[in-house]
C-alpha cells in the first residue's frame, strides 16, 4: 500500500506543481477576458435567476441544481482541506484558493452554459454535461467516454472515499474502538444508502433542505468567531497577502507549497473547470442557458469566498499555532487544528460543533457526487437508469465505496481524489476552451435582450446551432 501511495502521490505533485497550475490560471484569465469578467459584472443577476421557477413539474429547478452542484462543492474540502492547505502552506494559501475561485468563476460559467445547451431530452427531464457536449459538438463520443469514466472514478470512487474517510478520521476521537473506520463506514454506508437509491430526485430533495441549513449555521459560528476576535482579523488578513508572497517563503522553498496546496484545495473544494457541476446544471429547467451559468458561477463564490473564507478565518483568527499539527511522519493533523481552533474560541462546544459540520457536509458531499456518478454511466450505458438490476448493483457498489474510504490512509485519500480530479481538468478545460465560442455567443445574445428589453428565452439557430434537443 505504501508504495501505490507514494507513486499517487509523486503524480498528483507533478499534475499540481507544474501542468495544472498554468492550465486553470491561463483559462481563467481567457474566459474572464472574453466574457469581460461575468463573474463581476454579471453578479448581481446570478443572485436574480436563482429565484426563476421551472416550468415543467416533473423537472429539476435552477435553485435545486445550484443546491445539488453546493453539495458536492460544500464538503469536508471547505473544512479539513483548507486547513490542511495552511498547515503545508502557511496563510498564503488562501490567497491562491481565493485567486482559483475568481477565475474559476468564469470557467464554471462557461462548462454549465455549454451543459445547458447541449443537455439532452430523458425520462424524468433533462441531463447532460461535458461528456454530452463532448460527443455533439465536439463529434468525439471516445474522449466523451473517456471523461464520463473519469467523472465516476474521480465522484463515486476517489471523492466519495475521501469525504468517507474525512468522516472517520473526524469521529474516531468520540468512538472508543479501533474499529472506527468499520463502524463509521457502516453507519454513514446505510445512511448514504437511503438517499443514493432513491434516484436523482431524492437526492436533489434532500440536498435543497440540508445545504441552506449546514451552510448559514457555519457562517454564522465564522462570524462569530471573527468578531470575537476582531482586534487580530487585521493581521490574519495582513499575514494571508504576505505570506502568498514572501520573499523568504520563495527563498525556503515554501512558497510552491503555498501556491500548489492553495491550488489543490482551492479546485478540489469549488470544483471550477473540472466538469463536475455542469451535471448539475444541464438538469435544470431554465429560459436560457446563460442563466444557470450564472448560478453555477455563483456556486463557485458561494464555496471558496464564503464557506473556505469562514474555515480560514475561524483558525487564522484562533492564533492556534500550525505548526504544532504536522506528525512524525509528515502529515498534516486537520481535524486535530480545526478542532483546536474553535476549542480555543468555544470551549468544548466548539469541537462538537465543528464534527457535526463536517460530517453533514461529508454527507451532502456523498450524495451530492453520487448525482455526478450517476449521470454520467448513462452515457456509458445508454439504457441504464432503465435497467433497474443493473442500478441496484451500481448504486450498491457506489455505498459501498464509501464504507472502504472510511478505511483509507490520509495520504493516500487525498492524494488519489487529487490525481482523479486533476485528469478530468486536463479532459475538460481544453474542450471548455475549443468551444468557448458557443459560450461567448450565449452570453451575447442574452445581455443584447436584456438590454432591448426583450424577453430572456433562447433559440439555438440564434448563434448557429442546430443540432440540439432543446432550444429550437
Amino acid at each position: 500500500m505504501d508504495f501505490i501511495a507514494g507513486i499517487v502521490s509523486s503524480i498528483s505533485g507533478y499534475l499540481y506543481g507544474y501542468i495544472l497550475i498554468a492550465l486553470l490560471i491561463a483559462a481563467g484569465l481567457y474566459f474572464s477576458l472574453r466574457t469581460k469578467f461575468v463573474q463581476v459584472r454579471l453578479f448581481n443577476e446570478s443572485i436574480k435567476v436563482i429565484a426563476e421557477p421551472k416550468k415543467n413539474k416533473d423537472s429539476i429547478s435552477s435553485f435545486q441544481a445550484l443546491m445539488v452542484s453546493t453539495a458536492s462543492r460544500v464538503g469536508t474540502g471547505n473544512i479539513v482541506g483548507v486547513t490542511g492547505a495552511i498547515i503545508a502552506g502557511g496563510p498564503g494559501a488562501v490567497f491562491w484558493m481565493w485567486l482559483i475561485a475568481f477565475l474559476g468563476g468564469s470557467s464554471a460559467f462557461v462548462e454549465s452554459t455549454l451543459a445547458q445547451i447541449y443537455k439532452k431530452k430523458g425520462p424524468d427531464g433533462s441531463y447532460g454535461g461535458p461528456a454530452y457536449y463532448i460527443r455533439q459538438a465536439l463529434k468525439a463520443p471516445a474522449l466523451g467516454g473517456l471523461f464520463a469514466l473519469c467523472l465516476i472514478m474521480t465522484y463515486m470512487g476517489g471523492f466519495n472515499a475521501l469525504a468517507s474517510f474525512n468522516m472517520a478520521d473526524f469521529l474516531k476521537t468520540y468512538i472508543p474502538s479501533e474499529n472506527y473506520g468499520l463502524i463509521v463506514g457502516s453507519v454513514v454506508a446505510v445512511l448514504a444508502a437511503i438517499v443514493i437509491f432513491g434516484g436523482g430526485k431524492r437526492i436533489s430533495k434532500a440536498t435543497e433542505v440540508l445545504v441552506p441549513i449546514m451552510a448559514s449555521a457555519y457562517i454564522l459560528v465564522a462570524l462569530i468567531v471573527v468578531v470575537m476576535n476582531i482586534t487580530s482579523l487585521p493581521a490574519v488578513i495582513v499575514s494571508i497577502f504576505k505570506s502568498a508572497f514572501s520573499f523568504s517563503s520563495m527563498a525556503g522553498g515554501l512558497f510552491g507549497a503555498t501556491i500548489m496546496n492553495g491550488i489543490k484545495r482551492g479546485l478540489y473544494s469549488n470544483e471550477a473547470g473540472i466538469g463536475s457541476a455542469p451535471n448539475a446544471a444541464a438538469s435544470a429547467d431554465v429560459s436560457h442557458p446563460v442563466k444557470q451559468g450564472l448560478v453555477q458561477m455563483l456556486s463557485v463564490f458561494i464555496d471558496t469566498l464564503i464557506i473556505c473564507s469562514s474555515t480560514a478565518f475561524m483558525i487564522l483568527c484562533s492564533g492556534v499555532d500550525s505548526s504544532a499539527f504536522i506528525d512524525d511522519a509528515g502529515n498534516t493533523m486537520n481535524g486535530a487544528y480545526i478542532q483546536a481552533s474553535l476549542n480555543a474560541n468555544f470551549g468544548a462546544f466548539g469541537g462538537y460543533f465543528i464534527t457535526a459540520a463536517l460530517v453533514l457536509f461529508a454527507y451532502t458531499t456523498l450524495v451530492g457526487n453520487y448525482y455526478y456518478a450517476e449521470m454520467n454511466i448513462s452515457y456509458l450505458y445508454k439504457n441504464a437508469l432503465n435497467n433497474k438490476p443493473f442500478m441496484f448493483f451500481y448504486r450498491l457498489l457506489a455505498v459501498l465505496i464509501i464504507f472502504v474510504g472510511a478505511q483509507f490512509s490520509a495520504g493516500l485519500a487525498w492524494d488519489t481524489a487529487d490525481v482523479l480530479m486533476g485528469f478530468m481538468a486536463l479532459i475538460n478545460v481544453p474542450v471548455c476552451i475549443i468551444l468557448g465560442g458557443t459560450a461567448f455567443k450565449a452570453l451575447k445574445d442574452y445581455s443584447e435582450k436584456k438590454k432591448a428589453g426583450k424577453p430572456l428565452d433562447f433559440k439555438a439557430s440564434d448563434i448557429g446551432i442546430t443540432d440540439t434537443d432543446y432550444w429550437k
